[in-house]
């Protein structure tokens, strides 16, 4: 199979969508245009809460609801995935104060526990306006983008993470109330040093994995940039030469010496919760951040088609891609280039923007829709 599909996509109460349908007819292009404002991104966004997560705009359960409904919302999609056919369902039913927001799951109409039970059948991965600024902004910006990368891969990984995250804040409580039950924080600081390394090592793994896939498409000449790309930390850097306990037992040891200094900061000051994804321009050799603005967002252009590619390569099918504003940045060479990479990939993407035209290249053999505010038709 060369690539997972949505061959259904329903939503109800979804954003500005009280309720919308789109028929699909399998894999390649498909194309959402319409004003600005006018919900073509709430539509992709839909699609981004069919993989684990927050979706696309990291948004709460309570923020993608109609705002004139119940506060409930649902999005169905029946895909062709890499097991076939399977609908696949989620939403949050009407809020209700003695019961906290929960996202409900189903697969074939049947309860799983997760999203994380959505990646056996297809996985979503995205580019959006508010990637521009990637290498320019924090580190937390570029961990949060690797997360994801790592996620599309290995659909435990945002489990792991998070529970990186409430052990360090378990950890942060106990340094902060001043009481120092060293049983306590030593079994805390384990439980932080296995989840450390466990995260940094899936990290690791989808970075090398991708840097090899770069390195080794730099001569397709391709008008996108090749980026070089390396996880900068001393955890990640000692991967390689150390096994996993030795390292465990080396974070353990950082975090018992640097307690006083931790308290005092009122957080954790070293680990993988601090590492950075480093971005180089491989062609000028110059970091991503000194690139232009149009190199840099070729750069990223360049990085999500390689990881899209990866994917295929790893689960035997093309991901889905989400793909918002993208070719209206573009000039004509690197649009009609983009293209061809994805008829190349075989994927489905969907792709929005305001202006027609800047599709024209692929309108024949792409499902081209209209968007009106609340309505999504077939274009003509």
């Amino acid at each position: 199979m060369p690539a997972a599909a949505i061959l259904k996509l329903s939503l109800t109460s979804f954003r500005s969508y009280h309720a919308a349908r789109l028929d699909l007819t399998g894999a390649g292009p498909v194309v959402l245009t319409g004003p600005n404002g006018a919900g073509k991104t709430n539509l992709i966004e839909a699609i981004s809460f069919l993989a684990p997560g927050r979706g696309l705009r990291r948004a709460t359960l309570e923020e993608v609801a109609f705002g004139e409904g119940d506060g409930s919302w649902a999005v169905s999609a029946e895909v062709e995935g890499l097991y076939g056919l399977a609908t696949l369902g989620t939403g949050i039913l009407p809020p209700s104060p003695d019961t906290p927001v929960s996202r409900q799951n189903r697969i074939d109409r049947e309860p799983v526990s997760s999203a994380i039970a959505f990646s056996d059948h297809l996985r979503v991965i995205w580019l959006v306006p508010a990637m521009d600024q990637l290498f320019n902004g924090p580190a937390s910006e570029r961990r949060r983008f690797l997360d994801r990368l790592v996620l599309a891969v290995d659909a435990q990984h945002s489990s792991r993470v998070s529970a990186l995250e409430r052990s360090l804040r378990s950890r942060n409580r106990l340094l902060e109330t001043g009481e120092r039950d060293t049983h306590w924080l030593d079994a805390v600081e384990r439980e932080t040093a296995e989840l450390a390394v466990a995260v940094t090592a899936a990290r690791s793994e989808t970075v090398n994995r991708l840097a090899a896939a770069l390195a080794a498409s730099r001569d397709d000449g391709a008008p996108f940039p090749v980026a070089a790309i390396a996880l900068d930390g001393w955890m990640e850097r000692l991967l390689p030469s150390y096994s996993a306990t030795e390292i465990e037992d080396r974070y353990r040891e950082v975090l018992r010496e640097n307690r006083a200094r931790d308290a005092a900061a009122g957080r954790t000051l070293d680990g993988p919760h601090l590492s950075d994804l480093a971005v180089r321009f491989a062609g000028k050799d110059i970091a991503a951040a000194d690139a232009s603005t149009g190199e840099q967002k070729a750069l990223l252009i360049r990085l999500v088609l390689a990881h899209a590619g990866l994917l295929k390569d790893m689960t035997g099918a093309a991901p889905i891609l989400l793909l918002d504003e993208v070719v209206a940045h573009l000039d004509p060479g690197r649009r009609a280039a983009l293209y061809d990479a994805l008829s190349a990939l075989g994927a489905q993407v969907w792709m929005t923007g305001a202006d027609p035209a800047a599709f024209h290249e692929i309108k024949s053999r792409a499902q081209m829709f209209e968007v009106r505010p609340g309505t999504v038709t077939p274009a003509g």
